[in-house]
């Protein structure tokens, strides 16, 4: 059986060759390794790989989890992908290191108001309901621009860019679409005078190879790392 370590070593690999067929260096885009429903003691061994970013749906799964892993704060970049409801804006601003699932200006205003000063900025992603889908969280891709302003305006939140989950697609060219389109809408804000963003949260085991060809900078792997999870679960934020 390959073991966690392994696992990212391909994905690694996958990443390059996307990388390099899209003519972009590696370092351009980063692993988050998504470990929702898997335990502590799996974040240490991704850990022991050398893998420091990780990726959480649940928060009080998270909370559960940074608790066991206290000793290893300092090497660990905790991301929240789910959705955040307003009750859970407190503990996540006094947590997490980033949150991508931000997808109204009240949930950004109150993590703003509630991240400690003694804590470095909260890095925030606006996350966009790219293929329009009823079930899906997110600001509809003409609401972006005004949230954006006024986010990046709030103390103790830096915003860095656009998260989206697009709608499975079976092959290459219908994948690269929607990846493209949350690009595209991410290159309009930057040409607005706003604050330039950096960061394009985009690409899961099954289509990191169409995020990255569209400009992912940061891909949400779980499934490819830590294995399969019900369909329903993988589909939700990063898989």
């Amino acid at each position: 059986m390959a073991t966690i370590a392994s696992k990212i070593q391909e994905v690694s690999r996958r990443i390059a060759r996307a990388c390099d067929a899209a003519g972009r260096p590696v370092a351009s885009v980063t692993l988050l390794a998504v470990s929702k429903t898997f335990g502590a003691d799996t974040v240490r061994e991704a850990l022991a790989a050398g893998q420091t970013r990780f990726g959480e749906n649940y928060v009080q799964e998270a909370l559960d989890k940074m608790a066991a892993l206290a000793d290893a704060r300092a090497r660990l970049e905790w991301h929240l992908i789910g959705p955040l409801q307003s009750n859970k804006t407190r503990v996540v601003a006094e947590s997490f290191d980033w949150v991508h699932s931000v997808d109204r200006l009240k949930i950004a205003q109150r993590l703003s108001e509630q991240r400690p000063a003694s804590l470095p900025p909260l890095q925030v992603c606006l996350q966009v309901n790219i293929s329009g889908e009823a079930s899906k969280s997110g600001l509809a891709p003409t609401e972006v621009e005004a949230v954006a302003r006024a986010v990046s305006a709030l103390p103790r939140l830096r915003l860095r860019g656009l998260m989206a989950i697009p709608e499975p697609a079976g092959d290459l060219v219908a994948q690269r679409r929607p990846h493209r389109e949350l690009r595209e809408l991410l290159e309009r804000l930057n040409k607005t005078g706003g604050p330039t963003l950096d960061t394009l949260s985009m690409g899961m085991t099954a289509d990191l190879e169409a995020a990255v060809l569209e400009g992912a900078t940061l891909v949400r792997v779980g499934t490819a790392i830590f294995g399969g999870r019900p369909p329903a679960e993988a589909a939700r934020s990063g898989g």
